[in-house]
């Protein structure tokens, strides 16, 4: 789900000290989601995430889940070796202080530095050492929310894409919004919220520069490309209905079950999730921009009474809908 920092916020984000910092204990934050909703996986099963935290030499010195398949940690770390090994998930990392004695194993003369970015992305291998210390922030992305960046954002099916691998990269605006980031609160809920929305144009602009194609795939199975952009299309214009699986397999001429299956190959999550994110998408664009009262928000986008909008909202994003639109706006 895509959220814009507005200048307000910015501004707000701008002025917001740097907090004190603490160690967390084992018992890790979890984001907490909705039944419809793919979960994220618990921070601590996240394989870049427990490689970091399995090291005697590592600090985690902040850690939440920011809902929507979205998590963030800050680390510190000295004198150490680290591999990690075909995650699940994609990893967007900012060096925030020091790293000039890091560097890959195999590039021993590349090394890092404040404000260097890393895209470790899904599946990938990597190997690190480091000489000296470092302070780091992780971002760490689902795969189901990187089917929904192109998805929305490039218009291609999530399969043929692929988040393209680099090292101490030099990006000043990632760099400012990942600074940005970490001087906020993140055990604070409107803060949180805050995060959440910096967490997601850091997604989105990763997905915008650095997703490229797969080369040599073939694609088997799944809806056609005329089909997935009519029903991008059809999904988009009937938000404010009930859009149910039926309809939808009948825009496609196939049965609930094959059209279920092909749906999820061709958009990287089920139906009934995409069809989610898309609602609360809406809302939270209503909700940052407009004043239409929350019960109208809630058939704007769909869903079947306010107290379903504001459960739905709360176990995705970890707050009411009123809160966030309080946070987003200030």
């Amino acid at each position: 789900m895509a959220a814009s920092v507005g200048p307000s916020i910015s501004r707000r984000l701008h002025k917001l000290a740097v907090l004190p910092l603490r160690r967390l204990s084992a018992g890790v934050r979890r984001g907490r989601m909705g039944a419809e909703v793919e979960p994220m996986t618990p921070l601590n099963q996240l394989h870049v995430f427990n490689a970091m935290h399995s090291s005697p030499h590592a600090r985690l010195e902040l850690s939440a889940q920011l809902g929507d398949g979205l998590a963030a940690a800050l680390w510190g770390n000295r004198d150490d070796a680290r591999d990690y090994q075909a995650p699940s998930h994609h990893t967007l990392s900012c060096y925030i202080a020091d790293g000039t004695g890091t560097f890959r194993r195999q590039r021993p003369a590349d090394k890092g530095a404040p404000d260097k970015l890393c895209i470790m992305p899904a599946g990938h291998e990597s190997n690190w050492v480091v000489n000296g210390p470092i302070r780091l922030a992780h971002l760490y992305i689902s795969e189901e929310q990187f089917a929904l960046g192109c998805i929305r954002l490039l218009d291609r099916e999530p399969r043929e894409m692929q988040l393209r691998e680099a090292t101490f990269m030099d990006d000043p605006l990632q760099a400012r919004r990942f600074r940005q980031l970490i001087a906020l609160n993140w055990q604070e809920p409107g803060e949180r919220l805050l995060a959440s929305s910096l967490a997601h144009e850091i997604v989105n602009h990763a997905v915008l520069d650095q997703a490229g194609l797969r080369q040599g795939l073939r694609l088997k199975g799944g809806l056609a490309p005329h089909q997935r952009r009519r029903l991008v299309e059809y999904i988009e214009a009937n938000l404010d209905q009930p859009v149910t699986l039926s309809e939808m397999a009948s825009r496609c001429a196939l049965s609930e079950y094959h059209f279920a299956r092909m749906f999820r190959q061709s958009f990287g999550l089920p139906a009934h999730q995409y069809l989610l994110a898309r609602r609360l998408e809406r809302a939270c664009r209503l909700l940052r921009t407009g004043d239409l009262p929350l019960g109208q928000v809630a058939l704007c986008c769909g869903f079947a009474s306010a107290s379903h909008f504001n459960n739905r909202f709360r176990l995705t994003l970890g707050a009411t809908p009123g809160a966030y639109r309080q946070a987003l706006r200030g």
